[in-house]
């Protein structure tokens, strides 16, 4: 499942937000209306919905949603471990299907989401994609900003909630030098990083 946490705010998608804006308010409300379409559903049990997600930053990119309201990893306690446990094997589910059987998968949560639902990535680490523009993209999955799935339920065993890194911190994650996250290579820039990546 690999890389651990991850720091500012980050857009899951964000292409063409502003165009939305006018017919369903803030890009993020729009997507809230998606997940809980079930046409863009590819998987849903009695306690989760999973749907691709629509701007993906890698060739895999998926979202595990709990049915239940929960706003964010701010609002977990320890009431929810069970669901984080199936949410966890859910994805497990997905990456093992032979689609998936070539590529590897991380687990985790942005430490600051963008969206107003609390949703687990399931995102290949070969982080290519056309959506994936910016430095904020790359850092919110290659950096401590990016917490692991195994990492949230430790957390939550041992504080009874989830203790998140500060604003500050999550900035400076975000702020982060450009840096392969599978070698030493560190690229000046997006258009350089995304073209070494393809020599993994």
């Amino acid at each position: 499942m690999s890389k651990r946490r991850s720091g500012d705010r980050v857009n899951d998608g964000e292409a063409t937000q502003s165009k939305r804006t006018k017919t369903t308010g803030h890009w993020s409300m729009g997507l809230l209306q998606t997940v809980d379409d079930p046409q863009f559903f590819t998987k849903a049990d009695e306690l989760v919905n999973v749907i691709k997600d629509k701007y993906p930053k890698a060739k895999f990119h998926y979202l595990i949603m709990p049915k239940a309201k929960i706003a964010s990893l701010k609002s977990v306690t320890s009431e929810h471990v069970s669901l984080l446990k199936h949410m966890e094997e859910v994805a497990l589910g997905i990456i093992s299907s032979d689609e998936h059987k070539q590529s590897t998968f991380k687990l985790g949560y942005h430490a600051e989401p963008s969206m107003a639902r609390l949703h687990l990535h399931v995102i290949s680490d070969d982080m290519n994609s056309e959506c994936l523009k910016t430095k904020k993209h790359w850092n919110s999955f290659t950096t401590d900003f990016f917490i692991t799935s195994e990492d949230i339920r430790h957390n939550l065993d041992e504080n009874g909630r989830v203790v998140l890194p500060s604003r500050d911190v999550c900035k400076r994650y975000m702020e982060t030098p450009l840096r392969c996250h599978k070698c030493d290579v560190k690229p000046k820039n997006m258009p350089e990083l995304k073209k070494h990546i393809l020599t993994h």
